[in-house]
Order: C-alpha cells, then structure tokens, then sequence
C-alpha cells in the first residue's frame, strides 16, 4: 500500500502514533500516504478503545498539530474519549516557543536511531506496526535491564 501524499509531495506511506506524555506508544497505525490524517487518527483511538484500559478513561486533552485540526475531528474524540482536542501550532509567521513539549518528535527521533526504521524496507503495513513496537518494547525495557546488570 502506497500513496502520494500532495502537501508534502511524497510517494510512500505515513504513520499515525498516539503516545502518552512520556512519549511511549500506545498506537500505531501505518496507512498509504494519501489517507486522511483525522479519519486515521479517529481509527487509531478506536483500535486503542477495543483493549480494555484505564489509561484512556483519565485522558482530558489530546495535543494535536495543525494537520488534525477541525471541527468534527474535535467532535469524534469527544464522543470516544470524552477529551478536548487542543491543536498546537505556530499562530504567526515569527518563530516562538510553544508552550507545550512535543513529545512525539523525541518518539520520531527514536524511531530513527533504529535503521529498520529510518527507511521504509517492508512491503506490509502490518511489519512496520511490529517493528515499532518492538523497538518501544526495546527501549522501555533498556532501563531495567541496564539497572539490573550494574556492578
């Protein structure tokens, strides 16, 4: 499954992680570049409904760039999660802070320290999925093991 995506005029596929404030990843779905984003960020809530989690119920604010931005969006994670959505972004041409860590880039960053992700190898979206999540099962458990194993 690949796609051509127009804004960012690229032939491949796109991911659509959800994490927590740490930026561990809770999901991860791997489309064709020209889905839309906010219908496969509401698919992604709903795969992570279907386990069922406490994590979800404490949510109140999703942080989301200008790419999920809109009113039914908004309205969609309302209704499966009961969160506000709140859009960061740059609001002026000048460059400024934002007042929220974007954790999400530090687990892009992640993903790209690991070579089976920094290029798109696999033919299955399904091998991409397995392979993030092997990578964040890796790196949660690299602190346990190293703290175990010091003399």
């Amino acid at each position: 499954m690949y796609g051509f995506d127009g804004c960012r005029k690229v032939k491949g596929r796109k991911g659509h992680t959800l994490v927590d404030s740490l930026g561990l990843v809770l999901k991860v779905v791997v489309s064709e570049a020209n889905a839309p984003e906010r219908i496969l960020a509401a698919y992604a809530l709903m795969e992570l409904l279907e386990k069922p989690t406490e994590l979800l119920e404490k949510v109140q604010v999703l942080w989301v760039d200008s790419g999920y931005d809109g009113d039914k969006f908004a309205l969609a994670v309302w209704f499966l999660t009961q969160a506000h959505v709140e859009v960061i972004g740059p609001t002026e041409q000048e460059f400024k802070v934002l007042p929220q860590p974007w954790v999400v880039e530090r687990t892009f960053g992640w993903f790209n320290q690991y070579h089976r992700l920094s290029k798109d190898y696999e033919r299955l979206t399904q091998m991409r999925e397995g392979a993030i999540y092997a990578l964040m099962t890796r790196i949660m458990l690299l602190p346990l093991v190293s703290s175990t194993f010091t003399l």
